[in-house]
């Protein structure tokens, strides 16, 4: 935490002052404080120096004290406290985390004051109190201009030494968000400039109470200049004062925010895995027990009593296609208990019969643990067509008022048509040619007499039936309409949930595929939805997604694309159409987010999607005893199946999203697929593990348990030294092991069947038998409390192969034309290197991500490993890899399964458990006692015979590659050469393999690959980046090699000024040694320049941080940079 304080800046004050102190402490200790903040995510101010400087100067010459901070960890009720007013100096993006934020509103409700300055409002977008505190939010502005300010009130002490009339230069932003209880003391004529987009009535400088505190904001202040200007900093000064206002002791008994409750609180306990095949949904009952529906048409039960898993009920279902290539989603969908369940012991379930092309809603008896097959009482059903994939939807859930809401999927497949020339794309499919129907989701989701793409709404009736309450979308009797529709427009509403206090309805929209806008022709890109509805309505899909974004209507046969849809008055055009054709207004999401960050909700992160809606937690419903802390009454929990997260939602009083934070971001998820909130008040959490259509290791039924008092020991990763070895094995481990309340602890390791205790968090054992060994540590303290660390396999018996690859040239960038040479060897303790079970390949990866494994690269190393697992194995006595033996040839096999997406599990499980009668009447023994992961690697290698041809052979042990070089760089960005040696293993001993790899950068490198930046703000425009050069700022390189660079080239695009920029190359920091500089020029008019940065010296064969420093010269608007280009001789 770094802290300055105005005492320590101006030195030549410390002396009067400490003879005052003498005299007057008790009023010295009086001065307001204040606390001036300016951390930036996002744009760097580069005036926030003088700004800082400034207004410390400022509090000095006014009684007051200040300190100084980028650093939000500062943010605590022990540090808010001692201070009069916080200060946001141009402070940009996301700054404070939830904890932060949460003492910050206290810090206000206890009577602290508040100022913003300029870009203050353009930070924290999604901490909707924020907004409401600062007053608004940045939209845009144009360039820095004159314009003329208009003084509304005179008599207030920031405004009344100004004129009427203020003229001044300055960036003049226009907001968005404005909160209408703040008092507008200065607008702007928007006559005087040009650019603004708030009309008659722009306000520029306001103030109001809020929350128990006070808050003034300044729209002003851009400039470096400003913190020069007397008149502007005694406006700064008088918003200062009314922030601070009678510095009087802040009463933290009026805080009405809770503190945020530490993370580690919250435990993620298993109570059953391992033992899933697809679980779908759960049904958590009265007792706490958990029945689990799973997608092949099995019922489970946990018992809590017993904490065991058995299953007690399965239903018929489709559940596979006959269509090759096709996977099937059907099966059981939903499952949900009767809210009087614990008297009628009613449940409902959603699945698919075997026998019919429907989805089906029946009600069932489940009593004494025991489903009752026969019971069933068949409530709706709706027709889907099968042999296609995908969007099934499925969550059942009932409502406070015993209203049962059921979600279906549009029954449409996103993929594009074979042997089509115009396709969807992952656009919205609209194709409504005869012969297409399941690529035009307007026949279901946009269809008002159709049941697909629906939330349904009914009340059950005693006797199984139904009736239609008042308030869905159509009226029962309207024509062309069905009655139990309450949302529509749904591409595959996956989960869903009812608030149990106010009846609306939450769920989870997963969306469509397309990565990037195409509104021109197609419409926006695909986004992943969080909906809420307080009242029935038409939420959009296929005509719009997200916020309202419309797609547009194309002509399959012709490829031309036709008007954008509007959302105040949608139409279904479809002649698959048999609704209604003008649909009510489309509501826009409550959440949205692409596959890339978003710049909306960027809380979400990034990668794949699929968003579902957990309950709205209210406290006073549950026991006391087990139910979460305060800080949780009335968010709403959302998950996301693909990104493993889970977010607690703030909501306003009038339904508005007010913020997202993280929940639980210590507990790891594996997909989680469905989340409750149990009778106890704990979230109960279905995990479907980590693979799609498979009997997953980690699916898995878990609990996120609070801990009020005592919380077990932090462990992180456990570390061994080395991995394998030969015998004796001598084996290290170690762990790092804290306690949260400093308690004592001992560990208990766990090596194989060996059990080991140490006092200290090290282990040394020696290992004498050959064969893998699990190993992991229980931490302790001395209440008993513990926490296990995860697993680590080490396999004593063989020492891994060690592979280098030895390159000549530069380490960190190919060129063109330029060959790279590289040689590698071989070392295998103990056993003797055969140059055959060598395989080296090239690749290329995108971006930054130089770790992660090609899959045709894991494919072959595994098929090798697989291979000598097979010789040493029993197998080869009766297979042989070309020849019919005793059984098959390995390659038969291959091709019988190569289609088979289930080869892999199937084949695992056959050499496992043995069998016959595939093949012909030898039986083939079981394998009982070979471990189950290299049964797999035998598998690999087996089906890896099928594509044999295809196989890219290896490339030699030592010899010259030329990569390739072509415009679309984003194809090849980084050159990888792979080289993966597999040892032969022995009798009793498994074989080994080990890897080695060299990455090689395109030496064209975009400013988006460079990680750190600093001063220089970041712009996307349609999907491409540039660094806008605003101000003086630097790139950093990390860990570049120059060997060979002559010079650096940087190429970007002027705006509508010109300029020169002076550009310095240096090593280790922005200050560090000098290896060139050189100069940029633009002369406007959005022309591209290049730039070229001679290198003196290049620190030769080192790699080191290189810094890319920008200052300008003079310039005039703002250059955009695109590309480094590191050039060599």
């Amino acid at each position: 935490m770094k802290i300055k304080s105005s005492n320590r800046l101006f030195a030549g004050s410390i002396g009067a002052l400490m003879i005052f102190a003498l005299f007057a402490f008790n009023k010295f200790l009086a001065k307001p404080k204040i606390l001036i903040f300016s951390k930036t995510n996002g744009y760097h101010h580069a005036s926030i120096a003088k700004g800082n400087i400034a207004l410390m100067k400022l509090a000095s010459e006014n009684g007051m004290e200040a300190d100084t901070t980028t650093d939000s960890t500062f943010f605590t009720d022990a540090n808010l406290k001692n201070y009069a007013a916080v200060v946001f100096l141009s402070t940009t993006g996301n700054v404070l985390n939830n904890y932060q934020e949460a003492a910050f509103e206290r810090y206000i409700q206890a009577g602290g004051g508040f100022m913003g300055i300029h870009a203050a409002t353009d930070t924290e977008y999604n901490w909707g109190w924020y907004t409401r505190l600062v007053g608004g939010q940045f939209l845009s502005h144009p360039k820095q201009q004159n314009a003329t300010l208009l003084v509304k009130d005179r008599k207030n002490i920031a405004t009344k030494h100004l004129p009427k009339k203020w003229k001044r230069f300055d960036e003049w932003y226009s907001f968005k968000n404005l909160n209408p209880q703040t008092k507008v003391l200065m607008t702007v004529d928007e006559k005087s400039y040009e650019g603004g987009q708030n009309g008659k009535n722009h306000p520029m400088v306001w103030y109001h109470e809020y929350d128990g505190g006070r808050a003034f904001y300044t729209a002003l202040g851009h400039t470096d200049e400003s913190y020069a200007d007397p008149q502007f900093l005694k406006h700064v000064l008088g918003g200062i004062q009314y922030a601070v206002g009678n510095n009087v002791t802040l009463d933290y008994a009026k805080a009405k925010t809770q503190n945020v409750p530490e993370d580690d609180r919250f435990v993620k306990t298993t109570l059953a895995t391992g033992e899933f095949f697809e679980p779908t949904e759960m049904a958590i009952l009265p007792n706490l027990d958990v029945l689990v529906a799973q997608r092949r048409g099995e019922l489970l039960l946990y018992s809590q009593a017993n904490k065991s898993l058995k299953q007690v009920g399965a239903l018929d279902v489709y559940s596979k296609t006959n269509t090759p290539g096709v996977n099937a989603e059907e099966g059981i969908l939903g499952l949900a208990p009767d809210p009087d369940y614990k008297n009628n012991n009613y449940i409902y379930v959603y699945y698919s019969p075997i026998d019919t092309s429907v989805n089906r809603l029946s009600r069932f008896t489940f009593k004494n643990n025991t489903f009752d097959k026969s019971s069933e009482k068949v409530i709706l059903q709706l027709y889907s067509q099968r042999e296609i994939c995908c969007h099934t939807g499925g969550s059942i859930a009932f409502g406070p008022d015993k209203l049962l809401y059921l979600s279906t999927g549009d029954n449409s497949t996103p993929f594009d048509e074979k042997g089509q020339q115009f396709v969807s794309s992952g656009y919205a499919p609209l194709d409504d040619r005869p012969g297409h129907l399941q690529y035009d989701v307007r026949r279901s989701a946009g269809n008002t007499n159709d049941l697909r793409g629906k939330i349904l709404r009914i009340r059950m009736k005693p006797d199984g039936t139904y009736e239609i309450p008042e308030g869905n979308l159509f009226a029962p009797g309207t024509d062309k309409t069905r009655p139990e529709i309450y949302t529509m427009g749904h591409r595959n509403p996956y989960r869903i949930s009812v608030d149990q206090k106010t009846g609306v309805l939450y769920w989870g929209e997963v969306g469509p595929d397309a990565r990037e806008d195409s509104m021109a022709t197609r419409g926006p890109r695909g986004y992943d939805e969080v909906n809420r509805a307080a009242k029935a309505g038409y939420f959009g899909w296929p005509l719009f997604i997200g916020n309202n974004y419309a797609y547009r209507r194309f002509d399959y046969a012709t490829g031309k694309s036709g008007d954008a849809f509007d959302p105040a008055k949608p139409m279904n055009e479809s002649r698959n159409n048999t609704g209604i054709t003008n649909l009510p207004p489309a509501q826009p999401a409550f959440i949205w987010y692409p596959y890339t960050e978003s710049p909306d909700f960027p809380e979400v992160g990034i990668g794949g999607r699929n968003a579902e809606a957990g309950p709205v937690y209210y406290c006073d419903m549950f026991p006391k005893e087990t139910r979460y802390p305060d800080y949780y009454n009335g968010k709403l929990f959302i998950y996301d199946w693909i990104r493993d997260w889970i977010k607690a939602v703030s909501i306003t009083d009038e339904g508005k999203f007010d913020k997202m934070e993280p929940f639980m971001q210590s507990g790891k998820l594996s997909a989680a697929i469905d989340m409750e909130v149990g009778p106890d008040g704990r979230l109960y959490v279905l995990e479907y593990g980590k693979g799609w259509f498979a009997k997953n290791p980690d699916a898995a039924l878990s609990r996120i348990d609070y801990l009020a008092g005592n919380r077990p020991p932090k462990v992180a990763g456990l570390k061994v030294d080395k991995l394998n070895g030969n015998l004796p094995f001598n084996l290290t481990a170690s762990i790092e092991a804290t306690d949260p309340e400093k308690d004592k602890l001992a560990y208990v390791w766990y090596i194989g069947e060996t059990k080991k205790e140490t006092t200290e968090p090290r282990l040394n054992y020696t290992i004498n038998k050959a064969g893998d060994y699990k190993v992991n540590v229980q931490v302790l303290d001395d209440k008993k409390a513990f926490s296990t660390s995860n697993t680590v396999e080490v396999y004593a018996g063989n020492e891994q192969p060690v592979v280098d690859i030895a390159m000549q040239g530069n380490r960190s960038f190919y060129f063109p034309n330029k060959p790279v040479s590289y040689q590698v060897k071989v070392t295998d303790k103990g056993s003797k290197v055969d140059m055959n079970n060598l395989y080296v390949s090239t690749d290329y990866v995108q971006g930054s991500d130089m770790a992660s494994a090609s899959m045709g690269h894991q494919v072959v190393s595994e098929a090798l490993l697989g291979k000598n697992l097979m010789m040493n194995s029993d197998c080869k006595a009766c297979h042989s890899i070309t020849e019919k033996s005793i059984g098959p040839a390995f390659t038969q096999v291959a091709q019988k399964y190569q289609k088979d997406t289930r080869a892999q599990e199937y084949l695992t499980s056959k050499i496992i458990k043995g069998g016959s009668g595939v093949w012909g009447e030898n039986v083939m023994p079981a394998h009982l006692t070979m471990p189950q992961n290299d049964v797999k690697q035998i598998v690999t290698f087996i089906l890896s015979l099928a594509n044999a041809e295809n196989t890219k052979a290896s490339l030699p042990a030592a010899g010259k590659i030329t990569p390739t070089v072509n415009e679309q760089k984003k194809q090849n960005n980084i050159f990888r050469l792979l080289a993966t040696y597999s040892d032969a293993g022995g009798s009793g001993i498994s074989p080994l393999s080990g890897s080695n790899a060299i990455y090689l950068r395109n030496n064209i490198m975009d400013v988006g690959d460079f990680m750190q930046v600093n001063g220089l703000a970041k712009k996307d425009s349609a999907g491409t980046s540039y660094l806008v050069m605003a101000g003086q700022g630097w790139l950093k390189g990390t860990q570049l090699d120059l060997t060979g660079i002559n010079r650096i080239d940087l190429t970007g695009f002027s705006g509508t000024g010109n300029g020169n920029y002076q550009v310095e190359v240096r090593a280790g920091q922005p200050t560090g040694t000098l290896l060139g500089q050189g100069t940029i020029s633009f002369a406007g008019n959005q022309q591209r320049s290049t730039g070229s940065v001679p290198l003196s010296q290049t620190s030769g064969n080192q790699l080191q941080d290189i810094y890319i420093v920008i200052r300008p010269q003079g310039t005039s608007g703002r250059a955009l940079l695109k590309t480094i280009t590191f050039v060599p001789q």
